[in-house]
């Protein structure tokens, strides 16, 4: 029973699923008697102080401005190493990710923004079907095995990488609020302890996560998102020793908090923010104008700004279909992108916080919807797309 439990462990599915089992857990609370407990939980204050300086928040706000913040410390960590020294070190590996990201970012929010314009507080949530939940999308492309080529496993997480990237800016440049100056400098000022850090070779991780948790602190007070600390960070911490034999600190950092991001933190921020409503008077909000929009983002507009994005590169000459891959095998992968799980419900939690119940609860349904339906619908083309069958641009 152990070594199987290890095996699950092991597989890439493994966190996707948990965060499935998790969300669904949530949807068990929310739609039960346990309601009341599942939103006193969530609104447990905790407070942390040391001196005059302190945080006092509930818990659902611990989880999305803490607990996140060690999720996009990993992505940083992820994004610094695979453009340094990975799959997104050379113009030529990064040409045709990164237009497909673009297109899948773009053509997402033009299809909410249209469903939305007339509502300027539903506007605000133009960004939540722009994101592709990387943990879920490759569960669900290692259902498959070796039906679908590796080239294309690479070329989704690279994808999804710059898909991250693109998220981190459009967090930073649209939804932060009531800047507080003296914070920013504070913060500037950990960055740049943070820099020179580096730049002396200090290779003992204490130090840069010491400095960075006071960082994290001061970007939280002042308006900017905290998650954005966690980047900043992974930004700072070495790749490289100059020793090929010694492990460096991005990589023991990266490893070490891997499984807690995947078995631990994404599953506890799907549970805290995946809770909705299922009665029959929510359901039927599914064709209101956020819900819709989220939908037809993320099920549509991914799929479109994706597959037609790379589609007109290679076609242009610019790229190629990646190796042993077919159209139909990258127009599936182009579907499973539409699966925005995490990084929608962070960035609709981002969007309408301020709003009320009513905007967060519809845009919530419409992550569910859009993202089981681009799930669903991706695996069953790539699982029905026969192996080996000879590309079109050949």
């Amino acid at each position: 029973m152990i070594e199987k439990i290890k095996h699950f462990l092991h597989t890439e599915s493994a966190g996707g699923i948990i965060m499935v089992v998790a969300a669904i857990l949530a949807l068990i609370c929310v739609n039960s008697p346990l309601s009341y407990y599942y939103d006193q939980l969530l609104s447990v204050e905790l407070v942390v102080k040391i001196g005059t300086l302190g945080v006092d928040k509930p818990i659902l706000l611990w989880i999305n401005d803490g607990l996140m913040a060690v999720f996009f410390l990993v992505v940083g960590l992820e994004v610094k190493r695979e453009f340094l020294s990975g799959e997104l070190s050379s113009p030529s590996k990064v040409l045709l990710p990164s237009i497909a990201a673009v297109g899948g970012m773009v053509v997402p929010a033009a299809i909410y923004a249209a469903m939305n314009y007339q509502d300027p507080l539903a506007l605000q949530g133009w960004a939540i079907p722009a994101a592709t939940d990387i943990a879920f999308a490759l569960g669900v492309l290692s259902l498959l095995g070796s039906r679908v080529p590796p080239s294309l496993k690479i070329f989704l997480m690279a994808l999804a990488i710059i898909d991250d990237l693109g998220a981190i800016i459009i967090i930073a440049l649209f939804y932060s609020s009531d800047l507080s100056i003296e914070s920013i400098i504070a913060a500037s000022i950990c960055l740049v302890i943070l820099v020179l850090l580096n730049r002396f070779k200090v290779l003992r991780l204490g130090p840069y996560m010491v400095v960075g948790t006071i960082m994290w602190v001061c970007v939280l007070k002042s308006g900017v998102h905290a998650t954005l600390a966690g980047v900043l960070i992974a930004f700072t911490v070495p790749l490289r020793t100059g020793d090929h034999t010694v492990l460096s600190p991005l990589h023991k950092l990266e490893t070490g908090l891997h499984s807690w991001v995947a078995f631990a933190i994404l599953p506890i921020f799907a549970f805290a923010n995946a809770g909705v409503g299922l009665s029959m008077t929510d359901l039927k909000s599914v064709t209101d104008p956020i819900p819709l929009g989220v939908i037809g983002g993320l099920f549509i507009g991914k799929q479109l700004g994706v597959f037609g994005f790379t589609w007109a590169l290679i076609k242009l000459g610019l790229a190629k279909l990646p190796s042993h891959a077919t159209w139909r095998q990258l127009y599936g992968v182009s579907l499973l992108c539409g699966i925005g799980f995490t990084m929608s419900l962070f960035i609709g939690s981002l969007a309408f916080e301020q709003v009320g119940g009513d905007y967060l609860m519809t845009d919530r349904i419409g992550i569910l919807f859009g993202s089981l339906l681009s799930g669903v619908i991706g695996y069953l083309v790539l699982k029905g797309a026969p192996n080996n069958t000879k590309s079109f641009a050949n």
